[in-house]
């Protein structure tokens, strides 16, 4: 996948040398040469195939749990199938190093800066966003965050502290603040929170120092302005093929504003890890895809 990333990166880096590239006036088209970010922390940008600078992409960011990388959380998931397959710029960073010899995210007071190094994660994925941004055509209304474990507490921060760039997070394994006046998104967000009953590395009912899974939707429902009732979709769905059968269960919140939806995906039987289902990405950009800024 690297080496293919690679080699496509080339490709974007000669296309204003050859002579294939024309946009609709006829003219050849300039394509950035960028493709690292983030300054001293640097992050690769993975680009569709097919990248032109004449329309606006979606982008994805991709946040690892403890002790993963971005790498590795692209692999696993199988979210690298979007970049090409739906035309997904995509960013996978990488946390700090900690003592131990993890990355991590300083994501909230729980999760999970042990080593108290006190870095700014929430300003560095946001600087992230906006360089990209300042280089590549992003669509603004379509900047999505997934993020696993350590990656999910973060998700939930960057929607905390930048609402205005976030138009959706999904957050598998992770939580938002325990305490609440830590979290002021200045809009609403779109949320769905993905959790195994049997995770007992974050529990599902949480811990002292952060919510469990119905809780954290239940705030941002709030904070949104949705109603305090779950409906219950009738249809399951198959997300962990270590679990038989359809064995999640998709809950929204009701009454939240038109172009919002709060949702929780409780994974009946699953772990902190569910290996997923092959149709698990697509199923995931299905839902951000209908979840832009309104």
């Amino acid at each position: 996948m690297r080496t293919a990333v690679l080699a496509l990166a080339l490709v974007v880096v000669l296309a204003p040398l050859a002579a294939g590239c024309g946009d609709e006036s006829g003219g050849q088209q300039e394509l950035p040469d960028q493709y690292l970010f983030g300054g001293d922390r640097p992050t690769e940008l993975y680009i569709p195939a097919d990248y032109t600078q004449s329309k606006s992409w979606p982008l994805l960011i991709v946040l690892h749990g403890h002790g993963a990388s971005g790498y590795v959380q692209l692999g696993y998931t199988r979210l690298n199938t979007l970049i090409d397959g739906a035309g997904v710029l995509a960013l996978a960073p990488d946390g700090l190093l900690a003592e131990d010899g993890k990355q991590f995210w300083n994501a909230t007071d729980a999760c999970c800066d042990t080593f108290g190094s006190g870095v700014d994660d929430s300003a560095y994925i946001r600087g992230l966003i906006d360089e990209v941004t300042s280089v590549y055509n992003v669509d603004p209304d379509r900047v999505y965050l997934w993020g696993h474990s350590n990656g999910g507490f973060m998700a939930h921060r960057m929607a905390c502290d930048h609402a205005d760039a976030v138009a959706a997070i999904v957050s598998l394994a992770g939580s938002t603040w325990l305490d609440s006046s830590q979290c002021n998104p200045s809009e609403p967000v779109n949320v769905m929170q993905i959790h195994g009953d049997a995770d007992a590395t974050v529990p599902y009912t949480g811990r002292a120092n952060y919510p469990g899974a119905e809780d954290t939707v239940a705030y941002w429902a709030d904070n949104a302005g949705c109603g305090t009732a779950r409906t219950t979709d009738s249809t399951r769905v198959d997300i962990d093929t270590a679990v038989a059968g359809d064995e999640t269960r998709i809950e929204r919140h009701d009454g939240c504003p038109v172009g919002i939806d709060v949702e929780l995906w409780a994974a009946e039987g699953t772990g902190h890890i569910p290996m997923f289902t092959p149709d698990f990405p697509d199923m995931m950009w299905a839902w951000f895809e209908a979840h832009p800024k309104q």
